[in-house]
């Protein structure tokens, strides 16, 4: 099962509006479970080396099937997935993707958030996974 263009759409409202309350412009991504590219934005202001990020950072959450803050502890000097950030053409670790299940907890989806502070890419891109139904 994957997003669909309709929920994708919903994510990205979603998302446009927090980042619109934390006073951010954001570039938001949102791919299918196989990480294809369903929706992007990119709001105005945004800067444009987000892109790429936000991309990267949907990408990674849809294939390793959980949000980029995860991976995050998983990738420092010393633990196991160590350098993997160089793998697939570049992945991105830290916070701002996260996964879009379906009401059946299935992963359908991942959306990648990137413009501002890691705390505030994570919190956007949270904001649009919960609004997809």
């Amino acid at each position: 099962m994957n997003i669909t263009l309709a929920q994708a759409e919903a994510a990205i409202v979603a998302a446009k509006q927090k980042a619109a309350e934390l006073k951010t412009k954001m570039n938001i991504c949102v791919v299918d479970a196989g990480s294809n590219l369903v929706a992007f934005v990119r709001m105005d202001g945004a800067w444009i080396g987000s892109v790429d990020i936000a991309q990267k950072k949907a990408k990674t959450a849809a294939w390793f099937m959980m949000n980029t803050s995860a991976l995050s502890p998983l990738v420092q000097p010393g633990k196991p997935l160590f350098n993997i950030e160089h793998s697939n053409s570049g992945l991105i670790t830290f916070p701002g993707g996260v996964v879009i299940n379906n009401a059946a907890g299935q992963i359908i989806g991942a959306i990648g958030v990137s413009g501002d502070t890691v705390e505030n890419d994570h919190e956007v891109a949270t904001a649009g996974a919960v609004a997809v139904k």
